[in-house]
């Protein structure tokens, strides 16, 4: 973990940023910085804030003092903001996700804008429901990584009271609610029906890939199909770092006797698995788990499903890939097997070796591989 310090008025703090590798991956950045500064100006004694996905606890820590609600996507910040809590000496409150949210109205709302333009519907959609009257939304982010049209969002959904002058390639604008909320929302929920079992699935906007089946799970699923034909009777399966649940959900129909479970960063996508489950299966068919990788009571599996991501928090790589290949090494049990699915630049048929004693190539095209990883018999 990379440490540094960040020193602005009234603010002094040591932070660490959860599996950095490389020099200047710090745990914020020029539009944390920004939206402290204006948070701080603007927050009176008793008002009720919130701070909507924080990445490594910079804003929640910074803002510790005002008691801040504090609300993410991203199951990370759980870890991120208790190490740096620690590191600080500060009582920070708990974290809630999009499955249990802390009841409006706010005051001021703390906003990091999120990269996908429809997550950031989402999020003006819910800030207007829960500002109090009067109350004011802070949004920032890295002029480079705001998403195409956000101008338009914006200027459709709330009022731009005003855009504070940039800083270090950083935008905070400082708006009052809209009047248009998530209910009614047509988009809330996008999908695409899974072939061939001829299956609707629904996402939320946060979730990757959500209208579409993405080219990697298309190669990824025909292997899925042909490895669960073989499994015992009431084998556990995980489908990690789920989305929508698509692989997970393929192994369901082919075999409904199967344990499986599915388990995301997002708590968007561990909900739009609860729904596509409930919808096709059944409400108690599977178990869902919202967690930086494998949590810890999710037990072990015979047959482990992973189309990993590769950018967090504007790193893009491998390193996420690489952890999520430790934990699933660790939770296999038994002749128990990794089926993953990456592109091809990435190569993991030599990161695999790392955790794995053997390492087979499935199938390949010009961008995607697909390989299966398992330990030798009586190796763990």
């Amino acid at each position: 973990m990379s440490l540094d310090r960040l020193h602005l008025n009234h603010v002094d703090l040591a932070l660490s940023r959860p599996g950095a590798r490389g020099r200047g991956l710090q745990a914020w950045d020029a539009a944390d910085e920004l939206l402290i500064e204006a948070a701080r100006a603007r927050l009176q004694p008793g008002q009720r804030v919130a701070i909507v996905d924080d990445s490594f606890g910079a804003l929640s820590l910074a803002l510790a003092d005002h008691q801040p609600a504090i609300i993410a996507d991203s199951a990370v910040l759980d870890g991120a903001l208790a190490h740096n809590a620690g590191r600080n000496g500060i009582a920070a409150g708990p974290v809630s996700s999009w499955q249990g949210l802390s009841a409006g109205p706010f005051d001021l709302l703390v906003l990091r804008i999120p990269r996908q333009l429809e997550y950031l519907e989402y999020l003006l959609r819910w800030a207007n429901d829960v500002l109090a009257p009067g109350g004011v939304l802070l949004a920032g982010g890295m002029i480079k990584h705001l998403p195409n049209s956000s101008v338009e969002v914006f200027a459709r959904l709330v009022t731009t009271e005003e855009v504070l002058p940039a800083r270090k390639k950083a935008r905070v604008v400082v708006c009052r609610a809209g009047s248009d909320g998530l209910a009614h929302w047509p988009a809330l929920w996008r999908g695409y029906t899974l072939a061939p079992e001829g299956l609707p699935l629904q996402a939320l906007p946060a979730v990757f890939a959500r209208d579409r089946l993405d080219i990697g799970a298309s190669v990824l699923l025909p292997w899925v199909r042909e490895q669960v034909a073989g499994l015992a009777t009431g084998a556990r399966v995980l489908d990690l770092a789920c989305g929508n649940g698509v692989q997970g959900i393929a192994a369901m129909a082919q075999r409904p006797d199967l344990d499986v479970s599915f388990a995301d960063v997002s708590s968007q996508a561990v909900l739009s698995c609860q729904r596509n489950v409930a919808t096709h299966f059944g409400e108690h068919r599977a178990h869902f788990y919202h967690g930086d990788g494998i949590v810890k009571d999710a037990g072990d599996f015979d047959l482990i499903l992973l189309n990993p991501p590769f950018h967090e928090a504007g790193v893009v790589g491998d390193h996420i890939a690489l952890r999520l290949f430790r934990q699933a090494a660790e939770q296999l049990r038994p002749g128990g097997r990794l089926l993953v699915v990456g592109n091809r630049h990435l190569g993991y048929h030599k990161t695999l070796r790392r955790d794995f004693s053997q390492v087979r190539q499935l199938d390949a095209n010009p961008k995607f591989v697909v390989f299966e990883a398992c330990h030798e018999p009586g190796r763990s």
